[in-house]
């Protein structure tokens, strides 16, 4: 069996897993990563950009060359290739608990427990949640869904279809490292620049393809294009305002507006301004949404490296036998 038939069969497995599965409760490999790059942190840290791109370099360095060693390792046993692929594809992907805790939420929303809401938002986002009333708690998960589909899904599954093992490790190391470094803190403001920028350009690929699938998926193909392109250029990332912009124009509401971080307020543009408000129940339409978009990027992701693989081989070279 050809290596990309089985990146595609171990990819598969992987998101069967995450659904069937979702996250290890102990031991979960990002979470040992974190512990890892934390550690690194404290032996390199100083309030300069360039002992920043140092820490970059070693953690997502770090992870990418353990994908490849263990690559190396099993390439000779088709079994352990696969297993390593559906293992690697399983532990990086977060879609099942991103859906898990959004629908968490929504039905403490629609009992009436706007306080349970507001304790479990922050496993979601980094929001303030003791400012937002219901609907400013539907409209942080509803934001929150549509950005983690394409940071804990889409983006993983591009960069696993580009690089294999590899590429799926570092994906989310960066993705980690921006996450825990990378926002603008008095402390990290320096140090954190080289992984949110390394990120900003990782997220790419994974973010527009997320928002051309939202919009093929999505009720309202139409509304997405359109939100996509008059109002992602105006939110501050260069990755979620696609994203957000999409979703919110394939389900009719707007996005953006005011919110809250570590108690500074930020005043972010309206997205899809000609929808409506967020109800609670669009918690659960961007959560079917979000899986839609999961499964069609495995698709999309798989059939190119598999259509790719086989373009190299109808371009090969052929040899002539020996002639007597």
């Amino acid at each position: 069996m050809g290596a990309e038939r089985l990146h595609a069969y171990g990819a598969t497995a992987g998101l069967l897993g995450d659904l069937l599965l979702g996250d290890p409760r102990r031991g979960h490999p990002v979470a040992v990563f974190g512990r890892a790059a934390a550690a690194v942190e404290r032996v390199l840290w100083r309030d300069h950009r360039g002992w920043g791109t140092l820490h970059t370099l070693v953690c997502a360095g770090g992870a990418t060359a353990l994908g490849a060693l263990a690559v190396r390792a099993v390439r000779h046993s088709p079994a352990a290739s696969l297993a390593l692929t559906a293992s690697a594809t399983w532990a990086v992907l977060g879609g099942t608990s991103l859906i898990r805790e959004a629908r968490a939420v929504g039905r403490a929303l629609e009992s009436g427990d706007v306080d349970a809401a507001r304790a479990r938002l922050p496993h979601l986002c980094g929001r303030d949640p003791q400012a937002l009333d219901a609907e400013g708690i539907a409209r942080a998960v509803v934001e929150s869904v549509a950005e983690n589909t394409s940071d804990a899904v889409v983006g993983a599954l591009v960069w696993g279809a580009v690089a294999g093992v590899p590429g799926l490790l570092g994906f989310r190391a960066v993705n980690t490292l921006d996450a825990m470094v990378g926002h603008r803190s008095v402390r990290h403001l320096r140090f954190g620049w080289a992984s949110a920028r390394l990120d900003d350009l990782a997220g790419a690929p994974g973010a527009r393809l997320t928002a051309v699938l939202a919009a093929a998926a999505g009720p309202d193909p139409r509304g997405a294009v359109r939100a996509w392109r008059a109002d992602a250029h105006r939110h501050p990332s260069p990755n979620a305002g696609p994203v957000e912009a999409s979703f919110a124009g394939a389900l009719g509401v707007r996005l953006g507006g005011t919110l809250s971080y570590g108690g500074r307020v930020e005043h972010r543009p309206v997205l899809n301004g000609a929808g409506r408000a967020v109800r609670v129940g669009d918690i659960e339409r961007a959560a079917r949404l979000s899986r839609r978009v999961g499964w069609l990027a495995l698709g999309v992701c798989a059939g190119v490296r598999l259509a790719c693989a086989g373009g190299r081989r109808a371009g090969a070279p052929r040899t002539k036998g020996r002639t007597s």
